[in-house]
């Protein structure tokens, strides 16, 4: 499994190819899914060998936005993967591995393993960050821009049934991220309650 090569040329195609309109969606959220979910892998006591299963889902999790579609990018970045992961020498089991977490990554997640889990943490890290604010601004922005959402009201309406739904699966997450999420979450409803 030459990892390293895989990493290259995922990040090339993603500088390359995806759309200047996604303005969450970016290189920079792969990079932050991919920091977060090795610190998870480290955190949670993953093998080393589950650890590059993971970090190769995570620089692949979202490539199926290359297409320029919201929905189904799961399977497009999946047969990304199959296409181009035995290249780079990933055994068929490994590449199922590295779907499965890209799959249990849709709206609403669905992991089914502790791999699956990390993954799924890893890309809505944020909602329990300090940045929450900023990087939701970014989603609104992408959200905007392709007329996926209307105006602010909606997109804070939005976010608290969003927040409402979620919770994260890790230990680590539920003990550092969800206390601060659940914040977030009551601010947003406190705003949302003073709209006529």
């Amino acid at each position: 499994m030459d990892y390293r090569s895989a990493e290259h040329f995922i990040l090339s195609k993603l500088r390359d190819e995806l759309s200047d309109r996604l303005v969450y969606h970016g290189l920079h959220h792969t990079l932050d899914v991919l920091q977060m979910a090795t610190e998870l892998c480290d955190r949670e006591g993953v093998g080393q060998h589950d650890k590059v299963l993971v970090k190769t889902a995570a620089l692949f999790h979202d490539a199926g936005f290359i297409k320029n579609k919201h929905a189904g990018h799961e399977v497009e970045g999946c047969a990304l993967v199959r296409e181009a992961l035995p290249k780079f020498g990933y055994k068929p089991a490994d590449i199922d591995c590295i779907c499965g977490m890209i799959m249990a990554t849709k709206i609403p997640q669905s992991p089914n393993t502790l791999l699956e889990e990390i993954l799924c943490d890893a890309d809505l890290d944020y909602l329990g960050r300090n940045d929450f604010f900023d990087i939701g601004e970014t989603l609104f922005e992408e959200l905007k821009a392709y007329h996926l959402i209307g105006d602010e009201q909606a997109w804070n309406r939005l976010q608290v049934s969003f927040l409402n739904a979620h919770h994260y699966y890790t230990r680590t997450n539920k003990t550092l991220r969800e206390p601060v999420k659940r914040r977030y979450l009551e601010d947003l409803q406190d705003l949302v309650a003073t709209y006529a």
